[in-house]
Parts: C-alpha cells; structure tokens; sequence
C-alpha cells in the first residue's frame, strides 16, 4: 500500500493559510470591538448632551432682553421727513432717547382754541406745527444705553415712590427755543404747582447724575408746548404776534382759558418704549 505524504513545502503553505485566516478574524474582531467602543460613546454622550439639556435653567426673559436692541425702523437722517425738525444728537444703533414727563389730555375747546392761535401766526408769517403730544417735561432728552433701561426706570420709581398727586395749572403763553436754536416753541407756562414739581424734578434729576447724565435746567420754566416752528424766531415772535395769541386765551368765549394738568402719572419714554410711574 502506497501512503502519499505531503512535503514540507506543502506543510508550510497550509500553515501559512491558515495563519492568515486566524489573522484576518483577529482584524475583523479588532475592527468590530472597535465600532461597538465608538458606538457606546457616542450614546453615551448623547445621553450626557440630554440630561444637561433637561436640568440647564431657562435663560430670564429680562436677561434676553438685555441683548436684543429692538430698532425695527431705524430713523432717517432726512430732516424734511420730519417736518424740518433736526436731531439734536446722531442716532447711533442701541441709543434711545430718553425724557420724563406728565402728560397732558386736551380739555374741550383747547384743540379749537390752538387752531385759532396757529391762524393768526400765519398770518405773521409763521407757519407752526402742532405737537404730537402735549407733555410738560420733568427732564431733558438724554440717551440711554438699551441695557440700561430697566435700571433707569427702577431708580426712577424707587426715587418717585413718596411723589404725591396733584393739579398743575397754565395760562400765560411764551416763547422758547430748543438748546440747538433749531425750533422755536409756542408754549403756556405752569402758574399752579410749581413746588411740586421742582420736588419731582430733583427726585428725577437723582437718578439722572446715578446714570451720568445731563439733569434738567437751574431754574426751570416748567411749561406744556402747544406747536413750534423751524428755525430761532423767539424774539421775532415775541415782537409781532405773542401777544395777539395771548389776547385769544384771554377772550375765550367761556372766560380766560386755564389749561388744566392732574398730575397723577408720570412717565418716562425711551426709544418706542414708555413706562408708567404712578403718584399716590
């Protein structure tokens, strides 16, 4: 019987395959031991990424605010789309403008009567504008950072906390300009309530140099603007037609006119945003 053995070459070969079968599966283990790691840690993180997404706080809504500057119309530079009327400042994106007053609700006949007054300017040759809204100012027009607000209007209220309500009357009109000589106002000048107002004033002009702002004038003709004119025409109105007007509120068919404010809430506007702090 003839037995067939393989040669050594042969052996060698076969040893061969089958070190590089084992090999091959080591890798492939390898490589699937390596997908199942990276997969576990990605879960893993995942898992991390949403139990820190489910116990992280909300962000205040206050806070939000702080950094979003609402200019959705951003002023225009054109004075003749403001009626001739000019800045007094440049108007830089996150600045507001920013004032205190009492507003003022015109009484029956006052529109009326304001309209006979601007007829008679006319025919001075001034052409004047009715303000948008009556107000009578407790404070320049300052700017104010948009962060800045909701501590300015804290201030204000706790500054403002004792101010109590009462009656402001005006009747004797005047002339004035604005700081820049731009525009001249027609105005009626408080008679009635001067102290208390002067009260409110420093109490506004506190919070005003916490802030490092301008406060309001030395020795205040506290005032409600009825219209205004472009340009600086104080002395020239005063000389040709002031107190034609006066003759008007003097001779109002009910008797003098006497322009009543109830000061019972002031409020300070900033940019298109107004706050409301009531008297007690």
């Amino acid at each position: 019987m003839l037995v067939s053995y393989s040669s050594s070459s042969e052996e060698e070969t076969e040893h061969l395959q089958l070190g590089g079968d084992v090999t091959k599966r080591k890798q492939s283990w390898h490589k699937d031991d390596n997908s199942l790691r990276k997969k576990h840690k990605s879960e893993e993180h995942k898992a991390r990424e949403d139990d820190d997404s489910k116990s992280r706080l909300p962000v205040p809504g206050s806070v939000l605010d702080m950094f979003t500057e609402e200019d959705e119309d951003p002023p225009t530079e054109d004075s003749m789309q403001h009626g001739g009327r000019i800045r007094s400042f440049k108007h830089e994106r996150g600045n507001w403008a920013t004032y205190v007053f009492f507003p003022y609700i015109p009484e029956e006949g006052f529109l009326e009567l304001l309209d006979e007054m601007t007829e008679v300017a006319a025919s001075h040759s001034f052409s004047l504008t009715r303000t948008d809204e009556f107000h009578l100012s407790l404070s320049k027009t300052v700017v104010l950072r948009h962060h800045w607000i909701q501590p300015f209007i804290q201030s204000l209220r706790t500054g403002l906390a004792h101010g109590r309500r009462f009656i402001c009357l005006a009747e004797k009109l005047k002339v004035y300009s604005n700081d820049e000589k731009t525009r001249t106002f027609l105005a009626v000048e408080v008679s009635t309530g001067q102290a208390q107002l002067l009260e409110l004033m420093k109490a506004v002009d506190s919070t005003m140099e916490e802030f490092n702002l301008d406060t309001f004038y030395k020795n205040p003709s506290f005032h409600i603007s009825l219209a205004w004119c472009v340009g600086d025409c104080t002395e020239h109105f005063r000389k040709e037609c002031l107190q034609e007007l006066q003759g008007l509120v003097d001779s109002h068919e009910d008797g003098p006119f006497l322009l009543r404010l109830d000061c019972q809430e002031l409020r300070c506007k900033s940019g298109n945003k107004t706050f409301s702090i009531p008297l007690h």
